[in-house]
C-alpha cells in the first residue's frame, strides 16, 4: 500500500466526517436525491465518454492508485550490472536461461530479443513502442478520474439547478422548501467532495505511477543496450545510476 494515498484518504474523510458530527450530525448530509443526482449521473456520463473495457476496470484502476506495483529500482540495477558481467565472461548467449527464467516482463523481453541477436536498433524501437503504448494507457486510465472530477462537479451544478426550480416552484408550500435547497446545496457539496477527494487527487497520482513505471522501463531499456554492445559493467552502473537522485547512488564496485 501507498502510505501517503491512504493516510491523505483517511485524513480528508475523517476530519470532513467529524465536522459534520459535530455540526448537526452527518444524517442532515446525506440526501439520495442528491447522490442519485451527481453519483448516479457522474457515472453514466463516463460510461458515455469512456470505452466499457476501460469502466470495467474501474475499481481496479483505483486500486493501482492506492497499491502500485512495486520495484526496486538499485536491486534492478545491480541485476543489469550482474547480466552485463556475464555477458562479458560468457557472452551475451550464456543469459538465454536468465531470460526464461526473469519475472520482469519488460526485461524478459528485451533480454531475449538481445539474446536471439536482433539488431540493436530494432530492439530499441520494439521496447520504446511497447513503453510508448503503455504509457497511452495508463494515461487513458487516468483521464476516466481527471473527467470523473469535472463531471461530478457539473453534476452538482445541475442538481443545485433542479433544487432551486422545485423551490421556487413551490414557495406557497414552508415544507416543501426545505427538500428543494437541500437537494440544491448537497449535490452541490457532493460534485465537489468527488471531484478534489477521488477525481483529480487519484488522476494525478495514476500520471505519476505511469512516470514511475516509465523510469524503470527507461532504466531496463539502457541496460539491454550497454548489454548487448558489451559495455563495461561498471561504465554500465554509471550509467544506470545517472537517473536515481545523488543520495540514492550506491555503487556495488565500492
Amino acid at each position: 500500500m501507498d502510505l501517503g494515498s491512504v493516510i491523505g484518504l483517511v485524513l480528508i474523510l475523517g476530519l470532513l466526517f467529524g465536522a459534520m458530527a459535530m455540526g448537526v450530525g452527518v444524517g442532515a448530509y446525506i440526501d439520495i436525491p442528491s447522490v442519485l443526482i451527481v453519483i448516479g449521473g457522474s457515472i453514466g456520463a463516463l460510461l458515455v465518454a469512456f470505452k466499457m473495457e476501460q469502466m470495467k476496470n474501474f475499481v481496479k484502476i483505483f486500486m493501482i492508485a492506492i497499491k502500485p506495483p512495486q520495484e526496486n529500482i538499485p536491486e534492478l540495477i545491480k541485476k543489469l550490472v550482474d547480466y552485463s558481467t556475464q555477458a562479458r565472461r560468457d557472452g551475451i548467449l550464456s543469459l538465454e536461461a536468465a531470460a526464461n527464467n526473469e519475472e520482469n516482463e519488460f526485461l524478459k523481453k528485451g533480454l531475449s530479443m538481445a539474446v536471439d541477436g536482433n539488431e540493436p536498433d530494432t530492439i530499441r524501437e520494439l521496447l520504446e513502442i511497447e513503453m510508448e503504448q503503455t504509457s497511452e494507457r495508463h494515461k487513458a486510465n487516468a483521464a476516466i478520474f481527471d473527467q470523473w472530477a469535472g463531471l461530478a462537479g457539473a453534476m452538482g451544478m445541475i442538481g443545485t439547478l433542479i433544487g432551486l426550480v422545485a423551490m421556487l416552484l413551490n414557495m406557497s408550500d414552508p415544507s416543501a422548501i426545505g427538500p428543494s435547497m437541500a437537494v440544491a446545496l448537497l449535490t452541490t457539496m457532493y460534485g465537489a467532495m468527488i471531484g478534489n477527494i477521488f477525481g483529480t487527487p487519484i488522476a494525478n497520482i495514476l500520471n505519476i505511477r505511469d512516470a514511475d513505471e516509465n523510469l524503470v522501463k527507461t532504466i531496463i531499456l539502457e541496460g539491454i543496450m550497454s548489454i548487448q554492445a558489451g559495455d563495461n559493467p561498471r561504465t554500465l552502473e554509471a550509467k544506470l545510476l545517472s537517473f536515481l537522485p545523488p543520495n540514492e547512488r550506491v555503487s556495488q564496485f565500492e
